[in-house]
C-alpha cells in the first residue's frame, strides 16, 4: 500500500484547521500549524508533500511564510495552495507571483480542494 502524502495545513483558526482535516483525512496525513512560525518549523523538520496556507494570519502572513519557504532549497519545491477568505485580484496576483499553485476561497469547496491537490501531485 502506498504511503499517504503529507499535507501541512496552516491557519490561525482552529475551526478552519478542523474543517481541512476532516476534508483531507482519509486520503492524506494532515499536520496542522496555527501560525507562520510553527509552519516553518514543521516544514523544516518533516518536509510535507504540499502546504495549504492561510493568507491573513497575525504576526507573519501567508505571503511572508511562502517567501521564507522559497528561500530554502529543500522546501522550495513543495507546492503551496493558499486557502483564504480574500477574493480580490491582488491576493491572486501575489499568490501567483510567489509561485503558489492556486488560491481556494473559504469556505473551501471539497471538490475544488481535491482538484487543487491532484494538480499538486500530477
Amino acid at each position: 500500500m502506498d504511503e499517504k502524502k503529507v499535507i501541512l495545513a496552516v491557519d490561525d483558526s482552529p475551526e478552519n484547521l478542523d474543517i481541512l482535516k476532516s476534508l483531507l483525512t482519509p486520503a492524506y496525513t494532515v499536520k496542522a500549524a496555527i501560525n507562520g512560525l510553527m509552519a516553518l518549523k514543521i516544514a523544516e523538520k518533516a518536509l510535507p508533500d504540499a502546504i495549504l496556507l492561510d493568507v491573513r494570519m497575525p504576526g507573519m502572513d501567508g505571503f511572508e511564510v511562502l517567501r521564507k519557504l522559497r528561500q530554502r532549497d529543500d522546501i522550495s519545491p513543495v507546492p503551496v495552495v493558499f486557502v483564504t477568505g480574500e477574493e480580490d485580484e491582488q491576493t491572486r496576483a501575489t499568490a501567483a507571483e510567489l509561485g503558489a499553485v492556486g488560491v481556494l476561497v473559504k469556505p473551501v469547496d471539497p471538490d475544488a480542494l481535491n482538484d487543487m491537490l491532484a494538480a499538486c501531485f500530477h
